[in-house]
């Protein structure tokens, strides 16, 4: 088995999770999913940033002392995240004593290389995203991350990080990786950047107490920044032996508003230190509203947990994926037309596409032959579901994840154009077309079977139910077994619709 390791950025505590959060962690799901159905060994984690200004805020607003706060906090992601079906091997929480350790170990390693000296540091910095800006950074005199909150200005004595050693190495690494960035468009504005020149930063923060101290230094922290990425390296057990049978990492998922800090200052700390890089860096977009990120508001509107009891955690997980690209933003004009959207792709891909197919498919079969199926080999369904499932692959290799539920869908379209056009119903009623009926309707299984594999890394439930409507044993089997596991025998009766009509308008 081949090692697979994906990650995605860890959460910010201090406050609850959004939608926009979802579509990172249940896209690098889909991902991680999906390896191992290709067979890969993989290993998939999640965490919590824990440390910082904002969260110390939070707490004393909240009056509870911040590792209380973070306790709270860190079990309402997780139950978010189970609830949502993530296959996540592991959860890092940078309050642990194993993170700090490994973020001490690796702030000595940059040290002992030269790259760390003590400076003033006179300048701005955004509280909300935690990072010192540039005066050219500005927009309008305000971070463009953040143009609703006034930007301060900031001087402390850090230590502070020489990343400006490191401008021609990510250069050349880059050059000689281009698939250490993607998709191509982040990777090209990381190399304006870089082109630029770098400026060193600061590596403590001496009046933020709530951190990990800075290692042999009264009165410092870890920045933040320098707390949060390293936890990568930390979940594997860094640096005790071990951690190099899954490092270098194959995978970094995050947004595409913190490649600065994944594909410059990461990449420059793992090469002081003396460590590999990873292989990829993909930085996915935004789910917006009117050419925005979500707002506070925005997101209580839609709020995250009715909108997944709308139509179950698994429709949830395929909408969000079809409707959002993974290499761009996906822009709706409101809130309503985000919801409007939300049930109109339920209603006509789930329930009236995939639900109808396997519900007159099963009905059919139980019908004409008593449950028991056969034949469907070689046909013209067939051929198609090939090669919809050969474009499938290849998007999903690439990442295109919203692009690989099309070719799914492809499936879904042409079984229901095949029923249609083959008329199962008239050829039941001619005894000379026996075997023509039966190659029909295997046919119908056998691409359903493609379709529940398919839809697994999407919709593992559901994928499952279709798998043992269909008369299968388990789970729908990884790609390269589906040759001698076709289902061969349809349960008579099944429980309940798989994915139920909006019949009634919603809010």
């Amino acid at each position: 088995m081949n090692k697979f390791y994906v990650t995605t950025a860890i959460d910010y505590a201090n406050g609850l999770p959004h939608v926009g959060h979802s579509f990172e962690k249940v896209g690098a799901d889909v991902i991680a999913r999906y390896r191992r159905l290709r067979g890969d060994d993989v290993r998939f984690a999640i965490g919590m940033d824990e440390h910082g200004q904002n969260v110390l805020r939070e707490a004393e607003r909240q009056g509870i002392e911040p590792g209380a706060w973070v306790d709270d906090i860190a079990s309402k992601w997780q139950a978010t995240w189970q609830r949502l079906g993530l296959s996540n091997t592991d959860f890092v929480r940078t309050t642990s004593a194993s993170h700090v350790r490994a973020v001490q170990e690796l702030v000595r390693r940059i040290q002992a290389a030269g790259d760390i000296y003590l400076d003033r540091y006179e300048g701005y910095y955004c509280e909300r995203c935690e990072a010192f800006r540039k005066e050219s950074e500005l927009v309008d005199g305000k971070c463009p991350l953040h143009p609703s909150r006034d930007i301060s200005w900031t001087e402390e004595q850090n230590y502070f990080f020489r990343l400006s050693n490191y401008t021609e190495p990510l250069l050349d690494h880059i050059a000689a990786h281009p698939e250490f960035i993607q998709p191509d468009s982040r990777r090209n504005e990381i190399l304006r950047l870089l082109e630029g020149g770098l400026d060193d930063i600061s590596a403590s923060r001496s009046r933020v107490p709530w951190g990990v101290p800075f290692p042999d230094t009264e009165g410092h922290t870890v920045y933040v920044w320098f707390d949060a990425l390293p936890n990568y390296l930390s979940v594997l057990g860094y640096p005790e032996d071990g951690y190099e049978a899954w490092w270098p990492a194959d995978l970094h998922v995050i947004g595409k508003d913190i490649t600065r800090f994944h594909c410059v200052i990461w990449p420059a700390m793992l090469m002081s230190a003396g460590l590999p890089l990873p292989a990829t860096v993909w930085a996915h977009g935004f789910v917006m509203i009117g050419g925005g990120k979500l707002s506070k508001s925005e997101a209580e509107r839609i709020d995250l947990g009715r909108l997944v009891d709308r139509h179950g955690p698994d429709a949830f997980r395929f909408i969000l994926m079809r409707e959002a690209p993974w290499d761009s933003d996906r822009d709706f004009p409101s809130v309503e037309s985000f919801l409007q959207q939300f049930d109109d792709r339920y209603q006509a891909d789930l329930a009236n596409d995939l639900g109808n197919l396997l519900n007159r498919t099963v009905a059919m079969i139980g019908k004409y032959r008593d449950g028991r199926v056969s034949g469907g080999q070689d046909t013209e369904l067939e051929n198609a579901c090939r090669a919809a499932l050969d474009a499938y692959h290849q998007h999903m290799e690439s990442m295109q994840l919203h692009a690989a539920l099309e070719d799914v869908m492809t499936i879904v379209r042409r079984s229901n154009a095949w029923v249609d056009s083959r008329a199962p119903w008239a050829l039941a009623r001619d005894p000379a077309a026996a075997d023509e009926l039966d190659e029909v309707l295997g046919a119908l299984v056998r691409a359903l079977a493609r379709i529940s594999v398919a839809l697994a890394p999407f919709m593992p439930d559901k994928a499952d139910e279709i798998w043992k409507r269909l008369g299968g044993a388990g789970s729908p089997p990884p790609f390269d077994e589906l040759g001698e596991r076709w289902p061969a025998l349809v349960p008579e009766s099944s429980e309940g619709v798989l994915f139920p009509r909006i019949e009634t308008p919603r809010d």
